[in-house]
């Protein structure tokens, strides 16, 4: 709604981006119960991705045919410009300059020094206030696989405006937070699959993880994570689908607001 107001530093939406979007649409329709609804944007029209009556975020083509499936998320800033020159500036990289979408917003692609990649947005419209509980099917969390979470979180700090701060996770080492004005927005870690890129990886909130994972499975998708239980924050589970795209499902422990 237009009476919204901005959140910097939140997470506001989320795009599947693969060559093949209907099958990407088949397969989260039957794990996640996500429905999909057209939205007319000039002469195309964007595939929104809809958890009940919650806009999530959606469906788009990759700009050349080497790019891989992946999912690709949109933090919300108050200048995109300012933020994308200070990423330049800091030793990231301006992907897609910033542009206009008309009645949508303006937003601009970036990549951190690591390589990890996100959208600078300034939504048109405001953004959505934070919800006490994640229904299932909402995006709840974003995580940073990086091979440098330190110095990852000094760049957000100064492109977004987050703060940090380090959990010490036993063997597993340290786990960063990210937060801005009181609120934890996301999380950043060392850990990377062999071969992966770093990337963010988006949580979506689900009612049963072991049936959401077991029904990816059924699917089509690769699981690199299993369900289990993490003390202090729920059960997770990672699924990589059958286009290649990574995300997490999680059953947040009811005393984890986000």
């Amino acid at each position: 709604m237009a009476d919204q107001k901005l959140l910097p530093g939140k997470f506001v939406w989320f795009e599947h981006v693969s060559h093949d979007a209907g099958k990407a649409q088949g397969f989260y329709g039957e794990v996640l119960g996500w429905r999909v609804v057209p939205f007319p944007m000039g002469p195309e029209t964007y595939q929104m991705i809809y958890a009940g009556e919650a806009m999530q975020g959606g469906y788009a083509a990759p700009a050349s045919d080497q790019e891989p499936a992946h999912w690709i998320s949109y933090v919300s800033v108050e200048d995109v410009d300012g933020a994308a020159r200070t990423a330049a500036a800091s030793g990231g990289k301006i992907v897609d300059a910033p542009f206009d979408a008309p009645t949508v917003g303006r937003m601009a692609r970036i990549a951190d020094p690591q390589g990890a990649q996100l959208y600078l947005f300034r939504s048109a419209n405001g953004n959505s206030p934070d919800l006490d509980h994640a229904p299932h099917g909402h995006f709840l969390w974003n995580e940073l696989h990086t091979t440098d979470p330190v110095a990852a979180a000094a760049f957000y700090g100064k492109v977004v405006g987050w703060d940090h701060r380090a959990m010490e996770m036993g063997p597993g080492g340290a786990y960063h937070i990210l937060s801005r004005d009181g609120v934890d927005r996301a999380g950043a870690t060392h850990y990377l699959n062999p071969g992966a890129p770093p990337h963010w990886l988006p949580y979506v909130s689900v009612d049963d993880v072991d049936a959401a994972i077991a029904r990816a499975r059924r699917l089509g998708a690769a699981i690199p994570m299993n369900p289990d239980d993490v003390p202090g924050v729920g059960r997770i589970g990672v699924l990589i689908d059958p286009l290649g795209a990574a995300i997490a499902v999680m059953k947040p422990l009811p005393r984890m607001k986000k």
